[in-house]
């Protein structure tokens, strides 16, 4: 079965089943012409359920809930609204996980559908934006529906033939834009500390927001990076253009940046069209650990909801409120800490609320996304706090250092009972 469609014209009762399982593709690279046409023709259908990552289109909204049933793997981009009203099953899987899980049929996959570039003069697709699962899913899925978007850029790596796509609906709109973050004094000064644990020839893994582009902006004298990601945003772009980031240095992929997302707006997006120093390349690739393991100075970056006085950190969930998601923590802390020469970086403010509650807390109001025994440096705008071999009462210490002043006699009594007994 292969059709070519006119946006207007979509019909999805001719393809989809009462009782289908979608895969989105995620990210910037949401096929917001085809989201728009299940939350309008879902309900009809019947019995429908859908996985994405995540999602910055807005498109997912509690209204618009009662067309499908939607899961993901946390409340990231603009899925928060829809925790807070019960209306996303949220998996706690890494990102890394989410392909070989769709390809065993763990997350069920009937109907995949996805945004491309237009094809090329040999009938291949880019898979433009993202590249993370998006192949397991076509491999996997009954139907196969393709956004093919004349504005998505045309990117270097996964293609995608066009005859694994069964229904191609041309489509003419903006791809998912999402704006650099607003630089605070507090994203400046964890920025500050951060710089220092990335020199000459490091491999920086990053993702997108104000601190990894307060950190970008401090790299401007440093020679030959690399880029190492599962994400990319607008921030390197100047690096890029500044002849900072060559990737001369690293052991594998030389001379190219590897990436599994871009995220960010169209000077990111156009800066990427047809650019082969920029590569996109499945989860497979980009959190593989024995593809990790090949890299040096590898230093990784990311984030945090909390931290507890031994190290463990939550991303995902404070109280009753679920705001974060495990995405590709786990996998780039554990290669960042044991790359020679290299770093995992776990970045937070001190404090939340208008400074009324302390980030590093005695203990954790959420899950372990990441286990203190995979944990290397905890940074806050006071300072980096080097936990890798440290002992349970020596990282209460260095913990406290780090928090913000009013809250540490709090934590240095808190802290006692670890520090008397040793664990």
């Amino acid at each position: 079965m292969q059709a070519m469609e006119a946006s207007g014209d979509l019909d999805l009762s001719r393809y989809l089943k009462p009782g289908d399982r979608i895969v989105f593709g995620q990210a910037c690279g949401e096929p917001t012409t085809l989201v728009e046409a299940l939350i309008a023709q879902g309900a009809g259908i019947g019995n429908l359920s859908a996985f994405i990552a995540t999602s910055f289109s807005g498109l997912f909204v509690p209204e618009t809930a009662g067309a499908f049933r939607l899961s993901s793997m946390g409340a990231i981009g603009a899925l928060r609204s829809m925790t807070k009203a019960g209306a996303l099953d949220v998996i706690p899987v890494h990102v890394s996980q989410v392909g070989p899980l769709i390809a065993a049929g763990v997350i069920p996959c009937d109907v995949a559908m996805i945004q491309v570039s237009p094809a090329d003069a040999d009938g291949n697709h880019s898979c433009g934006l993202i590249s993370d699962y998006v192949r397991a899913a076509i491999d996997r899925a009954r139907v196969v529906i393709a956004e093919v978007n004349d504005q998505v850029p045309y990117s270097h790596g996964e293609l995608i033939p066009g005859s694994a796509i069964d229904v191609k609906v041309a489509v003419s709109r903006a791809p998912v834009e999402v704006a650099a973050a607003k630089i605070g004094e507090t994203d400046a000064a964890i920025a500050r500390h951060c710089a220092g644990y990335i020199g000459d020839g490091c491999v920086i893994q990053t993702g997108v927001g104000a601190v990894p582009d307060a950190i970008l902006r401090l790299l401007h004298d440093r020679k030959d990076l690399g880029v190492h990601s599962g994400m990319l945003g607008d921030g390197l772009v100047d690096l890029f253009e500044a002849g900072v980031i060559t990737n001369a240095r690293k052991e594998i992929d030389r001379g190219v940046t590897i990436n599994g997302a871009l995220i960010g707006t169209k000077r990111l997006y156009d800066f990427a069209n047809n650019n082969p120093a920029i590569r996109m390349t499945p989860t497979s690739y980009t959190h593989d650990a024995a593809v990790l393991g090949q890299l040096s100075r590898l230093v990784t970056i990311n984030s945090a909801l909390e931290v507890d006085l031994t190290g463990q950190v939550n991303a995902e969930q404070s109280g009753a409120a679920y705001l974060g998601g495990t995405g590709g923590q786990v996998d780039f802390v554990r290669a960042g800490a044991r790359s020679p020469g290299g770093a995992a970086l776990m970045v937070l403010a001190s404090t939340a609320k208008g400074g009324t509650l302390s980030k590093i807390v005695p203990t954790l109001a959420g899950p372990v996304t990441t286990a203190r025994t995979e944990v290397d440096v905890i940074v806050t705008e006071y300072g980096a706090a080097e936990l890798k071999g440290q002992t349970l009462a020596e990282r209460t210490r260095r913990l406290i250092a780090i928090a913000h002043p009013d809250f540490r006699e709090e934590l240095d009594r808190a802290a006692h009972e670890i520090q008397t007994r040793g664990f």
